[in-house]
């Protein structure tokens, strides 16, 4: 990916999908296991927050044209699988 938005959106995914494992494997345990249920309504609105900025970068960057629909597709549905964006990652650096 030499294009700018394209790697903007590489690191997008990067950083929202650490969030989406804080919030599986950090948040809700901290919730469930130590009743400490404000861990998941933080790390949930931030979560929440870069997926929102993570759709709108593949919005703009199809609008762009900096990347393919099938691609930004793909990005999206990895994005709501557990180490899916680490996946897609490393196939993007590859693109």
């Amino acid at each position: 990916m030499s294009n700018p938005t394209a790697e903007k959106i590489r690191i997008a995914v990067l950083i929202e999908g650490v969030s989406f494992l804080v919030l599986l494997f950090i948040a809700m345990p901290l919730k469930y296991l130590a009743d400490l249920p404000l861990a998941v309504k933080w790390v949930g609105w931030a979560h929440g927050l870069l997926f929102v900025i993570l759709c709108a970068l593949l919005f703009y960057g199809l609008i762009s044209g900096a990347i393919r629909f099938k691609r930004a597709l793909l990005i999206f549905i990895c994005s709501l699988i557990p180490f899916g964006p680490f996946v897609i990652n490393h196939r993007l650096k590859e693109a």
